[in-house]
């Protein structure tokens, strides 16, 4: 049964969710730096688990979609606690964490100190660090200029609008750094990453693959993959991932 959207009310403002009931482990969908619980690869997951009658939940971080907040306030550090709320308010037993672009990120941070909660992870296009290892250093003379004026300088997308980055996000994302590692974490992991991925380089995916100490990796290179990852074949691969983890995991529970 797929719920109506709901909310979590959490200090700082309420989170919208949307829920399948099923058996677990539990999905758990952690998605990019200004995605919301509605895009492709989560409605994918969600009807998916739905059909196969497994728990499913996909959430918007503070500032996100339908959740409170401006999304210009918030943080790596607001972004990890929302998951982690997420994660003791409305899940039980072991989880799968999937999680895209900065959502494998969150996913990361949320592992390593959900350890025991967490039967395996699906990073798929993992922008681990993103903020000073794929922002920072692209930042032109006059950005820099706008940011330390302004303490917002909007970063034109190809996904829509201008996205703010604020000097803040860059200053907080520093303090969860992952990279090189090690990630402590013995939960089976599989990346899946675009060789043509304009946003994360193939090689920044590799490193994290690299700083997971994890012995159970396969890292999966989509010749002519994007950043979104969005196409059938894609969203194929990752269904195929997430489903052989979740039957790992419960052959091993």
């Amino acid at each position: 049964m797929t719920h109506d959207l709901q909310f979590l009310d959490l200090p700082g403002g309420k989170i919208a969710y949307r829920a399948v009931t099923g058996c677990g482990p539990t999905v758990l969908w952690l998605g990019g730096f200004g995605s919301d619980l509605e895009g492709t690869k989560a409605q994918v997951l969600s009807d998916w688990a739905q059909a196969q009658g497994r728990a499913f939940i996909r959430f918007d971080y503070f500032g996100h979609g339908r959740s409170e907040g401006r999304f210009v306030d918030g943080t790596i550090s607001r972004w990890r606690e929302d998951a982690l709320h997420v994660i003791d308010t409305l899940t039980d037993g072991p989880l799968i964490l999937v999680g895209s672009s900065m959502g494998a990120w969150i996913a990361c941070l949320a592992a390593v100190v959900r350890s025991a909660r967490v039967a395996g992870m699906v990073l798929i296009a993992p922008a681990a660090d993103f903020t000073s290892a794929l922002v920072e250093p692209q930042l032109s003379p006059d950005a820099r200029h706008v940011l330390a004026r302004d303490g917002v300088w909007l970063r034109p997308s190809d996904y829509g609008d201008p996205q703010p980055i604020s000097r803040a996000l860059l200053e907080d994302g520093a303090r969860w750094s992952i990279l090189p590692g090690p990630i402590p974490t013995a939960a089976p992991v599989r990346i899946l990453q675009g060789r043509e991925d304009p946003d994360v380089p193939w090689a920044h995916a590799l490193a994290l693959s690299q700083a997971l100490e994890s012995q159970d990796q396969v890292f999966s290179l989509i010749r002519d993959g994007d950043h979104r990852l969005s196409r059938p074949s894609d969203l194929k691969r990752i269904i195929e991932a997430v489903e052989e983890l979740a039957t790992y995991s419960v052959a091993e529970g």
